[in-house]
C-alpha cells in the first residue's frame, strides 16, 4: 500500500510542476490554487509512505516519477523536445525507478 500511495504523491508532483507553468509565477488564481493544492497533497502522500519505505528509496521514487511525468507532459504539452538522446535518459530514469522498487526491502 505504502507504494501506491508513493505512486500517487509522484503524480501530484507532476501535476505541481505542471501547475507552476500555468500558474506563471503564481500570477494566476486558478493555477496557483491548483498548484499550492498539489504541493500539499503530494508533501503529505510522500510522509505518509515513509512510515513503510525508507526515506532515501521514496524520495529518489518520487522524484523520479515527478520528473519523468513532468519531461513527458512537457514534450505533449509543451512541444519540448522528443530527441532519442532525451527520451533515452528518461528511460533510464524508469529503469532507476523500478531498480529501487524491487530491491528495496
Amino acid at each position: 500500500m505504502a507504494w501506491l500511495i508513493l505512486f500517487i504523491a509522484g503524480m501530484f508532483e507532476v501535476a505541481w510542476a505542471i501547475g507552476l507553468k500555468y500558474s506563471e509565477g503564481f500570477s494566476k488564481f486558478y493555477p496557483s490554487v491548483f498548484t499550492i493544492v498539489s504541493i500539499v497533497i503530494s508533501m503529505g502522500l510522500l510522509a505518509y509512505s515513509l512510515k513503510n519505505i525508507p526515506v532515501g528509496t521514496a524520495y529518489a521514487v518520487w522524484t523520479g516519477i515527478g520528473a519523468v511525468g513532468t519531461a513527458i507532459l512537457g514534450i505533449v504539452l509543451f512541444d519540448e523536445s522528443k530527441e532519442f538522446a532525451r527520451l533515452f535518459f528518461i528511460f533510464l530514469i524508469i529503469i532507476g525507478i523500478a531498480g529501487l522498487k524491487v530491491f528495496s526491502r
